[in-house]
């Protein structure tokens, strides 16, 4: 079992490690493409309007500015302790076997496309759903080189959010997993897709699956062990929706 992760907006704020050494990366086949991602990145960071091509408020432009100069030179971290977001609170890394979750998870990034937890990179701001002159989108750029690299044996569970599901698409067999929120609304059953709770929620699969020591192999063992971690969970497919109720 492999588990796709996205990266989390929210980073911690210095590495101390050593800089950053991009042949010491796991997927080294994507080095050429990050490589051009580094450089894209830095020129915009360098031109004005910078904040709009990034997506960013000008405090978040030039956040990412400083971090761009710095990518060669600042210090690293393991991605593992660099991703702080709500997704990350709840996949609690520091209390699962860091071998095992190791072995496991794969995170998704705009800038280096995917990385191990491993993995040393310093902190960075740029999302996979921008596009940087002249490279474009970055996951149709992103798209062929991780085709290349990523070469999954087993059961892929996709914990993914859309930009980086759209950068590749795992193959058979894989399970997207989607949380909806199920709530009574004047006598009827409604469920609707809910965000927030949604990076949460993965979060404790992702926890749960790997805490568990579960391996499941095809998307009906999958349910089975979600179901059985105490999860209500529906497969329809290739998806496996995981429901709240109010």
């Amino acid at each position: 079992m492999l588990i796709l992760l996205p990266p989390s907006e929210k980073k911690a704020a210095d590495g101390d490690g050593p800089p950053l050494d991009l042949a010491a990366l796991a997927f080294p086949e994507l080095n050429p493409v990050r490589e051009r991602v580094m450089a894209a990145l830095a020129a915009v960071c360098r031109r004005p309007g910078a904040a709009g091509v990034l997506g960013l408020s000008a405090g978040q432009a030039a956040e990412a500015a400083d971090r761009a100069r710095a990518l060669t030179t600042a210090p690293t971290l393991p991605a593992a302790k660099l991703y702080t977001g709500v997704l990350y609170d709840h996949l609690a890394l520091d209390t699962l076997d860091a071998e095992r979750a190791a072995e496991r998870i794969v995170v998704f990034s705009g800038l280096w496309g995917a990385l191990r937890l491993a993995d040393r990179v310093p902190p960075y701001r740029l999302a996979m759903n921008a596009a940087l002159p002249p490279l474009g989108r970055l996951a149709a750029l992103w798209r062929p080189a991780l085709a290349a690299a990523l070469r999954p044996d087993g059961l892929v569970v996709d914990l993914r959010s859309g930009p980086y599901a759209a950068a590749w698409r795992a193959p058979a067999p894989a399970v997207a997993v989607r949380v909806l929120r199920e709530r009574v609304v004047g006598g009827e059953v409604q469920r609707t897709v809910v965000s927030h709770m949604a990076k949460a929620t993965r979060g404790a699969i992702a926890h749960d699956l790997i805490a568990s020591g579960a391996d499941p192999r095809t998307p009906d063992e999958l349910l089975k062990a979600v179901a059985g971690l105490g999860h209500t969970a529906e497969l329809h497919g290739d998806r496996l929706d995981v429901v709240l109720a109010d």
